[in-house]
């Protein structure tokens, strides 16, 4: 909600157009009036008074010509418009900008990311502007992501803007150089944004709000710019790998299924390939994201869960730790330990008082991971009463329809 009191369109208002123009204007009125805190304001006005017509040709064009004349006439009313006039775009250059003529040729949702992720900000701060700005997450969903709440989420992206605004003062797309620097703080937001949709909406009926397949785009993007880096590589492989295993994650009636029900054969194997080849490109490194490639491609390629290589996935993981320490890389790895304990009838150890302990007091996504990990533990090793009373938790905490179903299925409601 801004200053005019008008919020972004969403699903079902929202059709392809608008979700793809989206970027174009903010970058346009960014770069014409100097500051993203404007842009996304009087861009989300002019989108909103779109949604009501019928009788645009060009929608991008149209919205920045709307959103710079409520610009203008704001500041003239402030009597700021004078004293501005003279720093703002040529005519020639505005237009140029209009019709898609931009100086720099980076996509637009980049060239976005990379001024977000200015490192003149904090770490929290680039992250809450990239994923709202830019992304298009709402404050929950930002939110839940960082682990933080709603409240806190919202202060960051006002202190954000106004930090981002007075460290560079007018808007500027980082060079080539400068985006090396920034690329790092790119990848964790668009792999965040990715585990936003992969957390969320099981299998999106709604194609304009699958947050899963615009963050697949911007990763296709980022392999257009960074063709040799593994671990752009190795981000593209994580977000196929997980769309291709997408189509089966949900029974016909629309109910979560486990590892061990899922139909391998539903999967996107033409994805599924594409991911492969992109784990394989990125194999060479060894950061965060050549590591969760790997792992993904070891769940990939195993014909089941019995057939899948849980010590290999435990290994994997273990160097995760090394180089991106997480509470969720914690809870993946116990879970993989798990896997190896029950198959070879080792014992689980101290494995579930360690999930507790994450379950417990661990950031809302580990928590609410490690508690879906215990159930699972309880539920598999015949301690059906121990699972339903923790699957019955989980069901009232749940906000994914499939997921609640699921829950509720396995703790008699």
């Amino acid at each position: 909600m801004g200053e005019h009191g008008v919020v972004r369109p969403t699903s079902p208002e929202m059709n392809t157009e608008f979700r793809a123009a989206w970027p174009r204007i903010v970058r346009v009125l960014a770069a014409w009036s100097g500051s993203l805190d404007d842009a996304e304001e009087y861009a989300a006005e002019a989108v909103a008074r779109a949604v009501a017509r019928d009788d645009i040709d060009d929608l991008a064009a149209w919205c920045v010509r709307v959103a710079k004349r409520a610009w203008i006439d704001d500041h003239r009313r402030r009597g700021t418009f004078a004293r501005l006039a003279p720093e703002l775009a040529s005519e020639e250059a505005v237009a140029a900008v209009e019709t898609g003529e931009l100086p720099d040729e980076l996509d637009d949702r980049l060239a976005l990311l990379f001024v977000a992720c200015d490192e003149e900000l904090a770490p929290g701060a680039q992250m809450v502007l990239a994923l709202r700005v830019v992304c298009g997450l709402t404050i929950a969903e930002t939110a839940m992501h960082l682990g933080v709440q709603e409240s806190a989420a919202a202060a960051r992206l006002t202190r954000a803007k106004k930090a981002l605004a007075q460290a560079r003062g007018e808007f500027q797309v980082p060079d080539a150089q400068e985006r090396l620097v920034r690329l790092p703080v790119v990848l964790d937001c668009v792999a965040g944004m990715f585990t936003v949709a992969h957390r969320t909406v099981l299998d999106p009926r709604d194609p304009l709000a699958d947050l899963g397949r615009q963050a697949h785009s911007i990763a296709d993007a980022l392999v257009t710019v960074f063709p040799d880096d593994t671990e752009v590589r190795g981000l593209r492989a994580v977000i196929r790998l997980g769309l291709a295993r997408r189509p089966a994650r949900v029974d016909q009636d629309g109910v979560a299924l486990t590892l061990d029900e899922v139909d391998r054969s539903r999967w996107d194997h033409q994805l599924l390939r594409a991911g492969l080849d992109d784990a394989a490109f990125a194999a060479s490194g060894d950061g965060r994201f050549a590591l969760e490639a790997a792992i993904s491609g070891v769940h990939s390629i195993a014909p089941t869960v019995a057939e899948t290589d849980w010590r290999r996935v435990v290994q994997l993981y273990r160097a995760l730790e090394q180089v991106w320490p997480s509470p969720a890389v914690d809870v993946a790895r116990l879970t993989a330990e798990a896997q190896v304990a029950l198959s070879e009838g080792t014992g689980l150890g101290g494995i579930e008082d360690q999930l507790a302990t994450l379950a417990d007091e661990g950031p809302s996504y580990a928590r609410r991971d490690a508690a879906f990990a215990l159930a699972d533990l309880c539920w598999r090793t015949g301690r059906r009463e121990a699972a339903a009373a923790r699957y019955r938790v989980l069901a009232t905490e749940s906000t994914n329809e499939a997921v609640r179903r699921f829950c509720e299925s396995r703790s008699g409601i």
